[in-house]
């Protein structure tokens, strides 16, 4: 599969979420997201970006703001067939596709521990024994949660690395396999 051959399949799969995807098809998708968004981001500084300079007591101070309008719109464009994609490459590797989201459902898992265990501990204010033990027993279960947060998206990256499945797996046949 060529670079351009994978991303025609990515948006020609713009919202398949089955099948399989082979590593290249995913691999050049994403260096096509990466320089994709490298051109967006020179198009907002060239010509979005607002720089003011302020003169203070001998202190001269530049600063440049923009909202990356270019940068924005192409990320809501690469957002689905990166994710339909992502989702195939895990069905390549005999995984669940949902493992692409786990980084993003631990995170969504971890602030909900914390404010509802943070707002458990608010109600009981006069409650003095009680208010500790909510709020050690967040921070119990937050702080294992933040370590897993910094190796989840370790382990996506690395099973979106791993090889084929040889042959064909219960999400489809082996898309390099089919190829040939």
């Amino acid at each position: 599969m060529t670079f351009s051959d994978a991303i025609r399949t990515c948006f020609s799969k713009f919202f398949t979420f089955s099948g399989r995807a082979s590593r290249l098809e995913y691999w050049f998708f994403f260096l096509f997201i990466v320089i994709w968004s490298f051109i967006a981001g020179v198009i907002d500084w060239q010509f979005f970006t607002q720089v003011a300079t302020t003169q203070t007591d001998e202190v001269k101070q530049v600063t440049a703001t923009s909202n990356q309008p270019v940068q924005s719109i192409v990320s809501l464009i690469v957002f689905i067939p990166h994710l339909a994609v992502a989702w195939r490459r895990m069905h390549d590797t005999g995984r669940s596709g949902l493992f692409a989201l786990l980084p993003i459902l631990l995170i969504a898992g971890a602030f909900t521990v914390l404010i509802f265990g943070i707002g458990l501990s608010d109600q009981f204010q006069h409650g003095g024994g009680l208010n500790i033990l909510f709020t050690r027993a967040t921070l119990l279960i937050v702080i294992p949660t933040l370590l897993i947060l910094m190796i989840s998206p370790l382990l996506v990256l690395w099973w979106l690395t791993r090889p084929s499945q040889p042959g064909t797996n219960q999400y489809g046949p082996n898309p390099t396999e089919v190829a040939q």
